[in-house]
């Protein structure tokens, strides 16, 4: 099981991804825990390296936790993210290995990995994308 802590953002009935480079399948921005991280610390690390803002630690809220197939490895392993919404301070700007972000709506989940795909389909259930 991959255990992946994510950030997940929605402004309009869009969501916003983040593609890696040399990727196709687009993603939520985030990533695992370094030793000793809480869930929190990972985030706001992670979308500091990722998307070059700020998260503010205070402002966190759990908004689920999707269980799916790990896209790209090896066949029965799974990914659990675990997603939070939070504001941030900053202008969004992609960087590390992130080549570009967007902003997905319904109609783009497709392009998103199999975890995602079923947070666009409860996002959608609730009228949120």
């Amino acid at each position: 099981m991959i255990d992946k802590i994510a950030w997940l953002h929605v402004v309009d009935r869009r969501v916003l991804a983040a593609v890696s480079r040399g990727k196709s399948t687009w993603y939520l921005p985030g990533g695992k825990r370094e030793p000793g991280e809480t869930d929190a610390e990972t985030l706001v690390r992670e979308i500091a390296e990722e998307l070059s803002v700020s998260l503010d630690p205070a402002s966190l809220a759990p908004a689920g936790v999707w269980e799916a197939r790990a896209d790209g490895k090896a066949p029965g392993t799974a990914v659990r993210m675990t997603c939070y919404t939070a504001s941030y301070a900053g202008s969004l700007a992609a960087a590390s290995e992130i080549a570009s972000f967007g902003w997905l709506g319904y109609a783009d989940r497709g392009r998103v990995s199999a975890a995602v795909q079923l947070i666009f389909d409860d996002l959608h259930a609730q009228g949120l994308l």
